[in-house]
């Protein structure tokens, strides 16, 4: 249902088709004059089968509804049938249009055009003659059936069946002319314009003129016009010459002025008379339209044959003369003249001499126009053929080469009509032989004097060709090589490979496959050396073996050194197993794909252990063979070397063969090719386990020392200020009990209480100078400063935190910015201060777990170089308080480290202070002046 409905025509379309369906059906109703007969001409036939002709299968539903509809229409307003005979009736024509449709379309290849005969009696005989049967038979017998004015099948089948086929002979041609050609249009010239026009007027005249007279005979005048029309015109104007009679029939008819309308009793059979005229009418014009198309094409083809054929002969890339019997020119071809830059064969007549004579001796090169002059005429006086290359004089003056070729043409009885002579240019065939004879000379020097030796065998392996330098290197002769025993041929070939060598040849001969065999040859002038000797088998169009070639190359030098480097390898590899350290090698994505035997042996597997499905190799040795805490680490440190292309140096935990852990210090480099890209990565890890475990005891001893160190400092102080502070502390209790005997006497001596308070004071104020005093003692000298750049400074402390940083796990970050200016400082004092601040900033990370990152930023923002150190702690709580003596919030410090940087972030001008983070830790920033004041 969906294809139908998708295979709709057009509405307009359709709507044209409804109009012509009608309009046929009133000029039927014109033509009924037939008393009690309501059947005559049927045009809408013509336009059913054309319509269905033209259209495709799938869309003749549309068309039988659209022709439904119209039937109906004229059935109520012109021949007021019952509804039912209305329907059979149509359903008649449907039928003979389907039939004839159908029948047409098998019987032409192709569209119909009616431009053939056979697609003309296609039309004539199976879509007029045989589909109206289905038609009339249909009618008849509805209209007699239901008795509609009395009719019988009998009388009315035959005019309905001719009353169909006029339709279909008189509008199907139209019909075919206008869907076909609708869009286009005809151009016709001036004069067949004119003709047509005369035409016009012809058949007019003649058309009136012999329909209206009494005789029936004399409508047939009509048919000179009409076979005009088809002859000069053809299939369109045989459609417009038919419709315009049928048009002035029907005039002349319902006018009563035509000889077809008689007396009720003679009606009916001028009726088929009428019928009759136009079906004959059309039948003979439309056949011999389709003649005269055909004779028309006949005639275009025969000219465009001579054509093609005139053509041929000129555009041949083939030089192309006519001789007569005796053999004188008589014709050459436009390739030929152009060739010889003639306009005509007159242009080579001279007075006295023959043309033949004279287009030789003129044409042709000298050297070569005797010999061809002899031939000619010993060809042309025996009949025999000849064939001869000679040069040819060209239009620009340069010779070039054919090859020029006579037969003789004989009639019947044997004689010689004509002579026909072809040359054909070969001068580059010429030019590329002499081409192929030098190249061949050139190879065979080449071949002669390449450093190979170059040899060839038959199929059944024996020699047949060798170059010079294989008889100068060898000292053979082919000769020698051929000798039955063959003794010659293996004494080059040293003894302890003559064996295998013959095996090789002979299997290869035996089999047909290559031969690829080294061996040591003997030399003429000297002892063996070693070649490499390899032959292919050259085979024809079945795969048959023509020849052998081979080549034997010197490899001697070759195979020394390859003897050379196996040694060098066995020594490299061996040095590599003896180095003291675990070597390994990675691929340039950081796959694996080597460890020293020393690093098999530590951890009990090899690089192919690591293969295992669903996980890379790279992430199975790193969770086989490294600590869980340091894998992180080490996946990034890694990482970021691969994308940056830089080497890393890492401490890290390898597991060993028996389970233990032991610390490590891997270092990797890259390797590079000579575009910069890396090939490979080699790798060492060193074992420093004893190493790590001696400097956290040494660690662990300098911890105990600095706490002894710090008590006795502290019992020195305490010591201290324990003496210094004795007497004023003395004298305030002294004074404090006087004031307290002045405040107790009966009345108070409020004077004298006074006086004793302000000496307790003073003893205070005493007291407090001699800790300062104290304190003063306890800071750090100021020494002798130099001009130093921040730079190093930072780099010294880094390098003696280092070593801390990587056993706390914490990664320094140092930026320092470029082109800072030196600045004079004590270098000493500095760096304390950077080393306690550095420290204090890992005491603050102990508790983090991951991204333990602490940073140094030295940068310059004016006059003063400021540097920032920055943790990822948990911040500071009273960032003033903390610079205070004795202030501490660690459970073992003094609280004595940042006052005392301070003191001497002071003394050098400078200022120090802390800043918590926006989001975690504190950083503690200090200034140094790029002036730095000197003095204490």
């Amino acid at each position: 249902m969906m294809s139908v409905w998708s295979q709709r025509p057009l509405l307009s379309h359709l709507g044209l088709f409804f109009a012509a369906y009608v309009l046929g059906c009133a000029f039927a109703d014109a033509l009924a004059i037939v008393p009690g007969i309501t059947v005559s001409i049927w045009p809408p036939a013509g336009v059913f089968v054309a319509t269905l002709i033209l259209t495709s299968p799938h869309t003749w539903p549309w068309w039988v509804l659209s022709g439904c509809f119209a039937e109906m229409f004229a059935q109520l307003i012109w021949f007021h049938s019952p509804l039912i005979v209305g329907l059979l009736i149509y359903a008649g024509n449907a039928l003979c249009a389907a039939t004839g449709a159908t029948l047409v379309k098998l019987a032409c290849s192709r569209p119909l055009r009616m431009e053939t005969l056979r697609e003309v009696l296609a039309f004539v005989g199976l879509g007029a003659g045989v589909a109206p049967l289905a038609s009339a038979t249909v009618g008849s017998a509805a209209l007699a059936w239901f008795g509609v004015e009395g009719q019988t099948f009998t009388e009315v089948w035959p005019l309905f069946w001719i009353g169909d086929a006029t339709g279909i002979l008189l509008v199907g041609p139209l019909s075919l002319m206008v869907i076909q050609h609708w869009p286009s249009r005809t151009k016709l010239s001036a004069a067949k314009r004119m003709e047509a026009g005369l035409l016009g007027l012809v058949f007019f005249a003649v058309a009136a003129l012999s329909l209206s007279t009494d005789y029936l005979a004399s409508a047939y005048i009509i048919m000179p016009p009409l076979l005009w029309a088809a002859v000069r015109f053809e299939f369109k104007g045989v459609a417009v010459a038919l419709t315009l009679l049928a048009l002035i029939t029907m005039a002349l008819t319902i006018s009563g002025g035509s000889h077809f309308v008689g007396d009720p009793e003679t009606q009916r059979e001028k009726q088929v008379m009428l019928q009759l005229f136009l079906a004959i009418s059309a039948f003979s014009s439309l056949i011999v339209a389709a003649l005269s198309r055909q004779n028309q094409q006949a005639l275009l083809s025969l000219g465009e044959r001579e054509r093609e054929l005139s053509q041929l002969v000129d555009m041949v890339p083939v030089h192309i003369r006519r001789m007569t019997a005796e053999g004188e020119p008589i014709f050459f071809n436009k390739r030929l003249l152009d060739f010889f830059g003639l306009d005509n064969l007159n242009d080579l007549d001279k007075q006295g001499t023959s043309r033949l004579a004279t287009t030789i001796h003129t044409l042709v090169h000298p050297d070569d126009a005797g010999g061809l002059l002899a031939t000619a005429r010993h060809s042309f006086a025996t009949g025999e053929p000849f064939a001869l290359k000679y040069r040819m004089l060209r239009a620009d003056g340069v010779y070039r080469w054919v090859d020029g070729r006579g037969e003789p043409l004989r009639d019947q009885g044997g004689a010689i009509v004509q002579w026909y002579v072809i040359s054909i240019d070969i001068d580059d065939e010429m030019r590329a032989q002499e081409a192929l004879r030098r190249s061949e000379r050139q190879l065979q020097q080449m071949i002669d004097a390449v450093p190979t030796l170059i040899w060839c065998m038959t199929p059944e392996g024996i020699p047949c060709y060798l170059n010079k330098r294989a008889l100068d290197v060898t000292g053979l002769t082919l000769k020698d090589m051929v000798s039955p025993d063959g003794a010659r041929l293996l004494a080059v070939i040293h003894p302890d490979e003559r064996e295998a060598v013959e095996r090789v040849f002979a299997q290869a001969v035996a089999t047909g496959t290559p031969i690829v065999t080294r061996y040591r040859q003997h030399r003429a002038s000297g002892p063996h050396r070693w070649v490499e000797s390899r032959a292919e088998p050259l085979r024809d169009d079945t795969g048959a073996i023509i020849q052998w070639y081979g080549v034997s190359v010197d490899i001697d030098d070759l195979v020394n050194a390859q003897d050379a480097l196996r040694n060098r390898e066995r020594e490299l590899s061996q040095l590599v197993d003896m180095v003291p350290s675990l070597l390994w090698r990675l691929s340039p994505n950081g796959e694996p794909t080597f460890f020293s035997k020393r690093l098999i042996e530590f951890c009990g597997q090899d690089v192919g252990d690591f293969d295992k499905s669903g996980t890379d190799r790279l992430a199975a040795a790193m969770a086989t063979l490294f600590h869980p805490d340091d894998i992180v680490r080490l996946e990034e440190t890694l990482k970021r070397s691969l994308v940056t292309g830089e080497g890393f140096a890492l401490n890290y935990r390898m597991r060993r063969v028996d389970g233990v852990y032991r610390w490590m210090f891997g270092r990797a480099e890259p390797l590079r090719d000579d575009g910069g890209r890396i090939v490979q990565w080699f790798g060492l890890s060193h074992d420093i386990d004893d190493q790590v475990r001696v400097e956290e005891e040494l660690h662990l001893a300098r911890e105990s020392l600095t706490r002894a160190s710090q008590a006795a400092s502290l019992a020195e102080l305490s010591a201290a200020i324990a003496h210094e502070v004795n007497q004023p502390l003395a004298a305030i209790v002294a004074n404090s009990s006087a004031c307290q005997g002045w405040l107790a006497a009966t009345p108070p001596n409020l004077e004298r209480a006074q006086k004793t308070v302000e000496r307790i004071i003073d003893n205070a104020n005493s007291a407090s100078d001699v800790v300062s005093h104290i304190r003063a003692l306890f800071k750090p000298s100021v020494e002798t400063r130099t001009s130093t750049t921040i730079e190093s400074v930072i780099g010294g402390a880094r390098n003696l935190m280092a070593e801390e940083a990587a056993r706390r796990r914490i990664r320094m970050k140092i930026e320092v910015e470029s082109n800072l200016p030196a600045i004079s400082l004590d270098r000493v004092q500095v760096q304390q201060v950077l080393v306690n601040l550095i420290r204090n900033g890992m005491d603050a990370m102990d508790s983090v777990a991951d991204d333990r990152v602490l940073g140094v930023r030295a940068h310059r923002p004016g006059d003063a170089i400021q540097i920032d150190v920055s943790d990822r702690g948990g911040g500071v709580e009273s960032s003033e308080k903390i610079f205070e003596p004795f202030f501490t919030t660690k459970d073992r410090g003094m609280g004595m480290g940042l006052a005392i940087c301070r003191s001497i972030v002071e003394s050098h001008g400078g200022r120090l202070w802390v800043e918590n983070n926006e989001l975690q830790g504190a950083t503690f920033i200090f200034t140094l002046p790029i002036e730095a004041d000197t003095g204490s």
